[in-house]
């Protein structure tokens, strides 16, 4: 089986920052891309940031220039390094990643638990 498990999450004033984690593990032979989606209440769940195998990156453009993805290979870790945050940048945060299981040809998709931010002063 494999597990992404996220933290970082939080309470933090508008312009503040907070940063991300989630770190995949269990039986993974490779991972391809990772990501970052969100959900507000009432809203569809919207992807914020992904990166490649590559680390070739693409953002949404409601959070260019105030967020940074980055992974670490060795710890299957990604990061979202969140600046200047807004009061809608409030949401569930998950993490995704596109990861080949040992054993398994295909890659397949994963979902972490999600964790809350909360923007507000």
């Amino acid at each position: 089986q494999v597990q992404l498990v996220e933290s970082g999450g939080g309470l933090v004033q508008p312009g503040g920052s907070l940063r991300l984690s989630c770190a995949a593990s269990g039986s993974i032979s490779s991972i391809n891309a990772m990501g970052w989606y969100r959900q507000a209440p009432g809203k569809q769940r919207e992807l914020v940031a992904s990166i490649n195998s590559g680390g070739s990156t693409n953002y949404a453009d409601s959070v260019k220039g105030r967020f940074t993805i980055s992974r670490d290979n060795a710890k299957n870790t990604v990061y979202l390094q969140m600046n200047s945050l807004k009061p809608e940048d409030t949401a569930t945060y998950y993490c995704n990643g596109l990861i080949r299981r040992t054993g398994v040809q295909g890659y397949e998709f994963y979902w972490g638990q999600g964790t809350q931010v909360t923007v507000s002063s």
